[in-house]
């Protein structure tokens, strides 16, 4: 890595945390009178607790995976109420919502014109995100992913427009995320700082992040699956999840992710589980060309370092198998007759792939997914 390369890091302007964050947006917000905010059926009860004044309307109608008809119904109601402020209250799948309508609800532009990274003109309302789980660390930062309707791909927004104007992490909003969904959704965040680590574009600052993201990962995630009521464990995971999301802008993730995505488009799983599925075999496939960062990763976890392929995959697949998750893709709905055909859409995503340390042909994606099976 070359310390003196040049990256350009995004951050919210503003960062609340702990516990009663979230009470703190209302003071932050009082300048706003028209606030739109995107949630789910389970966090907009939520609401009441940020202390929003004004005319406040709620949308909810935003799937685990977001598709672009999702978007475009929330956008349709943001122009009806003309917001000065959007608020997103929930996992990656509300905020990435929240950031598209508030560069988009003008109409200026459509997802189709901002699609890839820095196509965004203008942005229409500042932007609160307020995050319900930890794992995505999407409050931090300036990508946006929902899903075509009719291809099922997944398209990627990136601008620094959609950076935060505040970012709330407050635990007492994820003591109820149930222990499956935790676990999840900690691998996702772990699987962030693990890929930007491990990245042929890693740099000495990401690395930072990632480390402490990991090293978050490893005390907590399992307390708090173990326990939901766990303040201190919740307020780690969401750093942890934090500091992966500031990993992605600048470096981004890599075959992990590539891999994951045909499991949410076409298995319909959850992004969590998408990820800690394929997270251990993506680490031992790729030790061979990152040992000694592949050692520190499983040293994080509390894991005996290694960088043998065998015994990192063996290593990795405890740790999420310790956290509840059943590890074979065939107990998720997977088909082997899906496999090839995922494997060589997986492989065709080259905006991460060719982020991997270790090049993967289609064979190789294939015999992963195998594996994982």
């Amino acid at each position: 890595m070359d310390i003196s390369r040049a990256i350009t890091l995004h951050l919210p302007k503003r960062i609340e945390i702990g516990k009663g964050a979230a009470e703190r947006l209302g003071d932050w917000a009082k300048p706003y009178t028209r606030v739109f905010v995107v949630a789910q059926p389970v966090t907009a009860p939520m609401v009441d607790r940020l202390g929003l004044s004004g005319d406040v309307a709620i949308f909810t109608d935003v799937a685990p995976e977001p598709k672009d008809t999702d978007l475009t119904a929330a956008l349709d109601a943001a122009r009806a109420h003309k917001p000065d402020l959007v608020v997103g209250l929930g996992g990656g799948s509300v905020m990435d919502v929240a950031k598209l309508v508030a560069v988009l609800w003008d109409g200026e532009q459509t997802l189709a014109d901002v699609a890839g990274p820095n196509k965004v003109a203008n942005k229409c309302s500042d932007l609160a995100q307020v995050a319900t789980t930890a794992g995505t660390g999407s409050e931090g930062g300036i990508r946006a992913l929902v899903t075509n309707s009719e291809t099922n791909a997944k398209t990627a927004v990136e601008s620094p427009l959609m950076v935060a104007d505040i970012a709330v992490l407050d635990p007492d909003l994820t003591m109820t995320v149930p222990a499956a969904v935790t676990a999840a959704t900690g691998v996702d965040a772990l699987a962030h700082c693990v890929e930007a680590f491990t990245n042929v574009n890693a740099h000495p600052l990401i690395d930072g992040y990632a480390r402490m993201g990991m090293t978050l990962a490893g005390k907590f995630l399992k307390r708090a699956v173990e326990n939901g009521d766990d303040a201190e464990a919740r307020a780690g995971m969401l750093m942890a999840s934090f500091y992966g999301g500031l990993c992605l802008g600048p470096v981004n993730t890599a075959a992990g992710h590539a891999l994951a995505y045909p499991l949410g488009s076409h298995a319909n799983l959850p992004h969590g589980i998408s990820n800690a599925l394929i997270f251990p075999h993506v680490l031992a496939f790729n030790a061979p060309s990152m040992p000694e960062k592949t050692a520190e990763v499983l040293q994080a976890l509390g894991l005996p370092a290694s960088a043998d392929p065998a015994e990192v995959l063996n290593s990795a697949t405890g740790f999420c198998r310790d956290l509840g998750i059943d590890m074979a893709l065939r107990a998720h709905g997977v088909t082997a007759n899906d496999l090839r055909p995922w494997a060589e859409e997986a492989h065709g995503i080259r905006r991460l792939m060719d982020n991997n340390p270790r090049a993967m042909s289609v064979d190789d994606v294939e015999a992963i997914y195998r594996a994982a099976f």
